[in-house]
């Protein structure tokens, strides 16, 4: 696995942290490592961003690309036009990936909320750039109550462009978690026809050992110790 593409199954679920943790495990496991921002939205020229983001949790030794930003928070297609900027189209997305994956071991390239959200006005998704590159793509869910509708449309998305899952991971595991969240760690491989690879604890983003940590939220597929099985029986009720 050289290129990994990290989607959603919406907005502000912890795709960065994510990304990050998944980027920190690989470092701890002796590999190089890239992070691809295709579409940066809401944020203006010199602001703080996600690939920002992931260096700051990370540390040195990350590479981070940003390809485009837009100030407004939207779709990145609609926050384009809005600028009066030219829009990131799936195959500059996959171009700068191949190039970035020829001097990393691992490149994860971070989508900008969830799988289908258009990059162009012709339509070009994360989902196009995926499938140009043949990566497999992480799927980050929320913990609770609806998740399992909203993973298992990302996951048939996928599949139906032949595309293929790694995993899923729970961008945001809370601290108390109520029955939905715990009965849904038993659901998501069976909705989602993959595996669970992780849950990143609720507000990981502000932990002291971020980078020495990561790998404990995060399966061997990730590069990490975490045990599904040994995590659902350590939190149920």
């Amino acid at each position: 696995m050289t290129v990994l593409v990290v989607t959603g199954t919406g907005t502000e679920i912890g795709k960065t942290v994510t990304t990050a943790a998944v980027a920190a495990a690989a470092l701890a496991a002796g590999r190089s490592v890239a992070v691809l921002k295709p579409a940066q939205t809401g944020v203006g020229p010199g602001e703080y961003g996600d690939a920002d983001e992931v260096k700051r949790l990370v540390g040195g030794g990350v590479t981070a690309v940003e390809l485009a930003r837009y100030p407004e928070p939207l779709a990145p297609a609609t926050a384009a036009l809005r600028a009066g900027l030219p829009p990131v189209r799936p195959h500059e997305v996959a171009d700068a990936a191949a190039k970035l994956a020829t001097e990393h071991d691992l490149v994860l390239v971070e989508g900008a909320g969830g799988l289908l959200v258009r990059f162009d006005a012709d339509g070009g998704t994360l989902a196009d750039a995926a499938r140009q590159l043949g990566a497999p793509v992480l799927v980050v869910a929320a913990a609770g109550l609806g998740t399992l509708n909203s993973t298992a449309l990302t996951t048939e998305a996928l599949r139906a462009r032949d595309l293929t899952p790694l995993g899923v991971v729970v961008g945001s595991w809370p601290e108390h978690p109520d029955l939905a969240a715990r009965c849904n760690l038993a659901d998501f491989p069976e909705v989602s026809g993959t595996k669970l690879v992780g849950a990143i604890p609720e507000g990981a983003g502000a932990h002291p050992d971020f980078r020495t940590s990561a790998p404990s939220w995060l399966a061997a597929e990730l590069d990490g110790t975490w045990d599904a099985t040994a995590f659902a029986a350590s939190v149920a009720g």
